[in-house]
C-alpha cells in the first residue's frame, strides 16, 4: 500500500500554509489515484492542545483517505556539517511515508549533523529540508528540488531569490526561514 505524508506546523493553535499542504497532498492523490475525491486537511485536524507554542502535525493519507494524525512538540534539528552524498538515481517527488531511500543517504553522513544531496552534479536538498544559497549578493534555490515544498519553496516568491542550477563555485549558507502562517 502507498502510504504518503505531510507534516504541518501548528503555531499557537493556528496550521501553517494549510491550502499549500492541501495542494500537495490532492496532486499527490490525484497522480496516485485519479479518481479520488480531494481532501480538506482542516477537517483533520485538531488545535486541541496545539494552543502553547509550537506543534508538528504528521498527516499519512494514501487511497482511502487520511490513515492517521499525530502530534508532536516541533524541535529544530541544529545542522552545523553537511556532508555532500552523491544520488543520481534517486527520486523523491511525493513525500512518501517510506522515507528508505533518504535513510540509506542520511546513513553515510559520518560525523556530520546532515547530507547535503547531490544529483546529477546539481545540490538538491538535505535529508529534511529544501536549501537555499546565498552569494552574498542573492538568494538562490535548486531549479529541481528532490521534493518541492508545500510553499513552492519559500523564498522564490522574493526578488532577491532565484532558482538557478548550482555549478561552479557557489558559496553558500543553509537558509530555514522564519515560516510565516498563511491561508
Amino acid at each position: 500500500m502507498c502510504l504518503f505524508i505531510e507534516t504541518i506546523r501548528i503555531d499557537h493553535g493556528k496550521a501553517c500554509n494549510l491550502s499549500r499542504h492541501n495542494r500537495r497532498l490532492n496532486d499527490t492523490r490525484a497522480h496516485f489515484w485519479p479518481e479520488s475525491t480531494p481532501l480538506q486537511l482542516r477537517d483533520h485536524l485538531s488545535s486541541l492542545g496545539c494552543e502553547a507554542g509550537i506543534v508538528k502535525a504528521r498527516v499519512v493519507y494514501g487511497e482511502k483517505g487520511i490513515e492517521d494524525v499525530s502530534y508532536s512538540p516541533y524541535t529544530m534539528r541544529h545542522v552545523h556539517s553537511l556532508a555532500l552524498i552523491q544520488a543520481d538515481h534517486i527520486d523523491y517527488t511525493y513525500k512518501s511515508a517510506g522515507r528508505e531511500p533518504l535513510n540509506r543517504l542520511f546513513a553515510l553522513r559520518d560525523a556530520c549533523d546532515d547530507i547535503l544531496i547531490v544529483k546529477q552534479g546539481l545540490l538538491t536538498d538535505t535529508s529534511i529540508a529544501n536549501i537555499a544559497l546565498s552569494d552574498g549578493t542573492h538568494w538562490y534555490t535548486p531549479a529541481h528540488p528532490l521534493l518541492k515544498g508545500p510553499n513552492g519553496q519559500p523564498c522564490w516568491k522574493k526578488e532577491s531569490c532565484r532558482k538557478k542550477h548550482q555549478t561552479g563555485r557557489l558559496a553558500f549558507i543553509l537558509y530555514r526561514q522564519t515560516i510565516q502562517c498563511h491561508d
